[in-house]
């Protein structure tokens, strides 16, 4: 080996060095343009944005969610994003029912065009289930059974935007098709996607009565996946644009056509520059609306999880951008809204339609439901009532810390739905509230047994009838 003066390798090593902090100079200077610059909200390289779009529940009371849902596709097909990679689950069967006023249409507002024409019917009846939408947020093809098959075939440089609609309880979403979505496995399935390196961001948007449940304590920050629900983790939802409401629906309409939340959001979609308008600023808008603030007790409050750095980047960039020469329909009402909460949007729907009706039969018909409704659910509360007194003693629920997970046992709570499932009814979409109680008595080491034999002896009196969960399914 050469042997180089003292004062050469000091100068090479000075040099070095020198290139050395250059090197990383450059490197940070490219990464501040990259991730800092203008370009932050474009996609880099051949990026795909993908969406999910999933109505949870079925019946023609429940036309709001899929009205949701369909608007949400205007918005996304208007933005640019195609076909091939907006993937809608929705049973379809509000559209063409006989009580739907407009044959073959939808409308999310009162003076709302069509939003049904052109949404592709990827999961539709059976197939909206809970594990197609796991199989389809992970693309998994062979996971799915029936529909489209079309699934989330994401690559590394991918966003991904899914929006939810349908009725919540703590820590679970409704499905039409049992069982329900429930918290860990949702979360799970989205730990797995990060873990594939399929995406480079998801953007999630959560329309359900206690919907911040599903998140709290759960989704970790570090997924690049940003999140808003439409309530903190224990507090309804509210459904709105409802007859005998302001602002009405149409003469002719006898339900809710929308969700607070949703409306919300999608109204403020519609009508702002979505290439300009950052997600934590159309979060504020959404959140003050949401709250409904003249009518305290008739909000909800917005609530954000996840990798909040997200909320830098313009909507455009999950929503796609609306064309400039895009009339949107005219916003019904940025102050406060009538509203009526969703646990109850279906029974005052059956009560309009009631007052509205002129024929005899009709009447008895809606009254002999509106009653059977009512008699299970004022069962369902009463029987969680007395389960809970007898299991917890002088009827008091334990009580976790503030963003604290909900349960710590996940199995423990499906077996406690299960179990009084059994022995006292379905749920339903009412009774998916007292699913706190059902974590309570998991928190609180309540046994299978103990739970099995207070709820054989509280319901052994009861007649399921058409809530028998060997007929409907179990919610878990």
């Amino acid at each position: 080996m050469a042997h180089w003066p003292k004062t050469f390798q000091l100068n090479l090593l000075l040099l070095s060095l020198l290139v050395v902090h250059f090197s990383q100079a450059s490197r940070l200077t490219l990464f501040n343009t990259l991730t800092l610059g203008s370009t932050v909200n474009e996609p880099q390289g051949n990026s795909t944005t993908w969406a999910v779009l999933v109505a949870g529940s079925s019946g023609y009371q429940n036309y709001r969610h899929q009205a949701n849902v369909c608007h949400a596709y205007q918005i996304l097909k208007r933005g640019g994003l195609n076909d091939e990679n907006i993937i809608v689950f929705m049973y379809d069967d509000i559209a063409n029912d006989p009580s739907n006023p407009r044959p073959g249409t939808l409308i999310n507002s009162p003076n709302g065009s069509d939003v049904y024409a052109g949404v592709p019917k990827d999961y539709t009846g059976e197939n909206v289930t809970a594990a197609n939408f796991y199989a389809v947020l992970l693309g998994n093809t062979t996971g799915v059974t029936g529909g489209s098959g079309k699934v989330v075939a994401s690559k590394p440089n991918d966003r991904i935007f899914v929006y939810y609609t349908d009725h919540g309880g703590p820590g679970t979403l409704g499905m039409p098709n049992m069982p329900y979505i429930f918290a860990n496995d949702f979360i799970q399935v989205l730990k797995t996607k990060h873990a594939s390196g399929s995406y480079d961001e998801m953007v999630i948007y959560l329309e359900a009565c206690d919907s911040g449940s599903i998140m709290q304590g759960l989704l970790p920050d570090d997924l690049n996946i940003y999140v808003i629900t439409s309530t903190n983790p224990s507090e309804l939802g509210w459904a709105t644009y409802c007859p005998d409401m302001n602002p009405p629906p149409p003469p002719e309409y006898d339900v809710c056509l929308g969700d607070l939340f949703s409306v919300s959001w999608m109204e403020d979609s519609d009508s702002q520059d979505l290439n300009t308008e950052t997600l934590e600023q159309q979060y504020l808008k959404v959140k003050t609306r949401t709250l409904n603030s003249n009518y305290s007790d008739k909000g909800s409050h917005v609530m954000q999880f996840g990798t909040l750095s997200i909320t830098n980047e313009t909507v455009s960039v999950y929503q796609g951008s609306t064309p400039s020469n895009f009339s949107a329909n005219p916003i019904q009402s940025l102050g406060s809204m009538d509203v009526v909460n969703q646990r109850d949007a279906d029974l005052y729907s059956m009560w309009q339609r009631y007052k509205r009706s002129t024929d005899n039969s009709e009447q008895k018909e809606l009254l002999k439901k509106i009653k059977e409704i009512r008699t299970h659910r004022e069962h369902l509360d009463s029987s969680v009532d007395m389960i809970q007194g007898h299991l917890l003693g002088n009827g008091e629920e334990s009580v976790r810390d503030e963003g604290s997970v909900l349960v710590d046992d996940w199995e423990c709570l499906k077996s406690m739905v299960r179990i009084f499932e059994t022995h006292c009814g379905s749920l339903t979409q009412y009774g998916m509230k007292h699913t706190r109680t059902f974590a309570n008595l998991c928190n609180s080491g309540v046994t299978r047994d103990a739970m099995d034999a207070d709820s054989e002896a509280t319901c052994s009196s009861y007649n399921m009838g058409k809530w028998n969960p060997a007929t409907l399914g179990y919610s878990a």
